[in-house]
Protein backbone atom coordinates (compact mmCIF):
# COMPACT_ATOMS: atom_id res chain seq x y z
CA UNK A 1 0.00 0.00 0.00
CA UNK A 2 1.29 3.45 -0.94
CA UNK A 3 1.52 6.04 1.85
CA UNK A 4 0.82 9.61 0.76
CA UNK A 5 2.13 12.26 3.19
CA UNK A 6 -0.47 14.68 4.58
CA UNK A 7 1.34 17.75 3.24
CA UNK A 8 0.98 16.36 -0.31
CA UNK A 9 -2.68 15.44 0.14
CA UNK A 10 -3.45 19.01 1.26
CA UNK A 11 -2.20 20.30 -2.12
CA UNK A 12 -5.22 18.67 -3.81
CA UNK A 13 -7.61 21.12 -2.12
CA UNK A 14 -8.09 24.38 -4.03
CA UNK A 15 -7.78 27.09 -1.38
CA UNK A 16 -10.57 29.67 -1.63
CA UNK A 17 -12.94 27.25 -3.39
CA UNK A 18 -15.35 26.79 -0.47
CA UNK A 19 -18.83 28.03 -1.42
CA UNK A 20 -22.00 28.26 0.63
CA UNK A 21 -25.03 26.75 -1.08
CA UNK A 22 -28.71 27.10 -0.13
CA UNK A 23 -28.61 23.82 1.75
CA UNK A 24 -24.95 22.80 1.84
CA UNK A 25 -21.55 23.65 0.40
CA UNK A 26 -19.13 22.93 -2.41
CA UNK A 27 -15.35 22.71 -2.72
CA UNK A 28 -12.95 22.13 -5.60
CA UNK A 29 -10.20 19.53 -5.75
CA UNK A 30 -7.40 19.45 -8.31
CA UNK A 31 -5.09 16.50 -8.82
CA UNK A 32 -1.56 17.88 -8.62
CA UNK A 33 0.03 14.60 -7.52
CA UNK A 34 -0.21 12.24 -10.49
CA UNK A 35 -2.66 10.00 -12.31
CA UNK A 36 -4.93 8.02 -10.04
CA UNK A 37 -8.40 6.86 -9.12
CA UNK A 38 -10.97 7.62 -6.46
CA UNK A 39 -12.64 4.39 -5.39
CA UNK A 40 -15.02 5.81 -2.80
CA UNK A 41 -16.09 8.77 -0.73
CA UNK A 42 -16.46 7.82 2.93
CA UNK A 43 -17.66 11.23 4.10
CA UNK A 44 -17.14 14.98 3.97
CA UNK A 45 -17.21 16.89 7.25
CA UNK A 46 -17.48 20.66 7.47
CA UNK A 47 -17.50 22.28 10.91
CA UNK A 48 -18.72 19.05 12.51
CA UNK A 49 -21.55 18.51 10.00
CA UNK A 50 -21.07 15.12 8.32
CA UNK A 51 -22.18 14.47 4.75
CA UNK A 52 -22.47 10.79 3.92
CA UNK A 53 -21.85 9.50 0.37
CA UNK A 54 -25.56 9.83 -0.48
CA UNK A 55 -25.30 13.58 0.26
CA UNK A 56 -22.16 14.11 -1.85
CA UNK A 57 -21.93 14.63 -5.60
CA UNK A 58 -18.60 14.64 -7.48
CA UNK A 59 -18.61 16.63 -10.73
CA UNK A 60 -15.63 16.24 -13.07
CA UNK A 61 -15.11 16.23 -16.84
CA UNK A 62 -18.82 16.86 -17.41
CA UNK A 63 -19.75 13.80 -15.37
CA UNK A 64 -21.84 13.94 -12.18
CA UNK A 65 -21.58 11.03 -9.78
CA UNK A 66 -23.26 10.57 -6.43
CA UNK A 67 -20.84 9.54 -3.71
CA UNK A 68 -22.71 6.22 -3.52
CA UNK A 69 -21.90 5.53 -7.20
CA UNK A 70 -18.14 5.74 -6.68
CA UNK A 71 -16.76 2.42 -5.48
CA UNK A 72 -13.97 -0.10 -5.92
CA UNK A 73 -16.07 -1.66 -8.70
CA UNK A 74 -16.78 1.78 -10.22
CA UNK A 75 -13.75 4.02 -9.55
CA UNK A 76 -13.42 7.51 -11.01
CA UNK A 77 -10.27 8.33 -12.95
CA UNK A 78 -8.67 11.49 -11.53
CA UNK A 79 -5.84 12.38 -13.87
CA UNK A 80 -2.99 14.78 -13.22
CA UNK A 81 -4.25 18.34 -13.65
CA UNK A 82 -7.90 17.28 -13.55
CA UNK A 83 -10.29 19.27 -11.33
CA UNK A 84 -13.48 18.17 -9.70
CA UNK A 85 -16.15 19.81 -7.60
CA UNK A 86 -17.58 18.14 -4.50
CA UNK A 87 -21.12 19.32 -3.79
CA UNK A 88 -22.63 18.49 -0.41
CA UNK A 89 -26.37 18.99 0.21
CA UNK A 90 -28.87 18.42 2.97
CA UNK A 91 -27.50 20.56 5.81
CA UNK A 92 -26.15 24.07 6.32
CA UNK A 93 -22.58 24.06 7.60
CA UNK A 94 -20.68 27.22 6.56
CA UNK A 95 -19.80 29.79 9.22
CA UNK A 96 -18.29 33.27 9.03
CA UNK A 97 -14.51 33.11 9.26
CA UNK A 98 -12.57 29.85 9.29
CA UNK A 99 -14.30 26.61 8.29
CA UNK A 100 -12.78 23.21 9.09
CA UNK A 101 -13.07 20.65 6.29
CA UNK A 102 -12.30 16.92 6.34
CA UNK A 103 -12.70 14.81 3.20
CA UNK A 104 -12.20 11.07 3.52
CA UNK A 105 -11.94 9.14 0.27
CA UNK A 106 -10.63 5.80 -0.90
CA UNK A 107 -7.84 5.17 -3.39
CA UNK A 108 -7.04 1.70 -4.81
CA UNK A 109 -3.29 2.11 -4.17
CA UNK A 110 -3.27 4.09 -0.91
CA UNK A 111 -6.47 2.90 0.77
CA UNK A 112 -8.18 5.46 3.01
CA UNK A 113 -6.97 9.02 2.33
CA UNK A 114 -7.99 11.87 4.59
CA UNK A 115 -7.68 15.52 3.59
CA UNK A 116 -7.90 18.09 6.42
CA UNK A 117 -7.92 21.79 5.56
CA UNK A 118 -9.33 25.14 6.67
CA UNK A 119 -10.92 27.67 4.32
CA UNK A 120 -13.10 30.78 4.38
CA UNK A 121 -15.99 31.78 2.16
Amino acid sequence: MVVVPEFLIKRIYQKGSLKKLDNGASVTLKNVLGPGFISGFNYVEINGVIYKPKDVKFITNGQELLGTEVSEANPVAFRLGQSGELVMTGQDCIVEGTNKIVIEAMNPEAGKVQLKVEDSV
